[in-house]
């Protein structure tokens, strides 16, 4: 099938394209800059991973969700929250509807490419804090995005039952370099270790046995 891939840059995104490129036509990555502290460290990674396989990558700018958006998660907002991922806190770092407004954008991308697939990493661990990432959700917009396009796009999800642990043991079968991915949402030079994302990065490669190819912040 031929697929176009949302590639944010982070560990899930970046196995999930790898995932893609072993079992369907990968036309197409697409990343979104919508203003997050961490798109300018996670979009590079992302285009790296595109120029090693040959895949053509777009960036698509939404800065009117910097502007109009309330999230700690964007430059516009507080500080990013620190504990554990699921945490009660970390909905500071819900950016509304995003998921709705990139597969809608992303959808529309993918008919024009003539795909008909479209890969998205949402996963087990997302469900507690975000609503867009959870099945009722995803079954919403595959059902719009089948109904709204001619070429009846697919909204392929091969994370939505897995956790980040089941994620990362995958990458390492596909010989996923996780040292070219991103997770923390600080955004900073190095990962900060304390960060939602970055307590649940630390804890998917213990968990899955595997080495972590990342840097962390001093103390960490």
């Amino acid at each position: 099938m031929k697929t176009l891939v949302l590639l944010s840059g982070g560990m899930d995104s970046v196995t999930a394209f790898h995932w893609a490129r072993a079992e369907h036509d990968v036309v197409g990555a697409v990343s979104f800059d919508y203003g997050a502290k961490h798109n300018h460290r996670e979009i590079p990674l992302a285009a790296w991973h595109c120029a090693e396989t040959g895949v053509h990558h777009d960036v698509i700018e939404l800065d009117f969700v910097n502007r109009l958006f309330a999230s700690d998660l964007l430059n516009s907002g507080g500080e990013v929250p620190e504990g554990h991922y699921a945490d009660e806190n970390m909905k500071k770092t819900v950016v509304p509807f995003r998921n709705g407004i990139m597969l809608a954008i992303a959808c529309g991308i993918a008919e024009s490419r003539e795909a008909e697939g479209l890969v998205i990493a949402a996963h087990a661990g997302d469900h507690a804090i975000y609503p867009d990432c959870r099945e009722p959700f995803m079954q919403g917009m595959a059902a719009a995005m089948r109904e709204g396009t001619y070429a009846k796009i697919e909204l392929l999800r091969p994370f939505i039952h897995l956790d980040k642990a089941g994620i990362a043991k995958l990458g390492a079968s596909l010989g996923v370099d996780y040292g070219k991915t991103w997770s923390c949402y600080k955004g900073g030079e190095l990962h900060c270790g304390k960060c939602g994302t970055c307590v649940e990065r630390i804890e998917a490669f213990q968990l899955a046995g595997i080495d972590d190819p990342t840097v962390y912040d001093a103390g960490v």
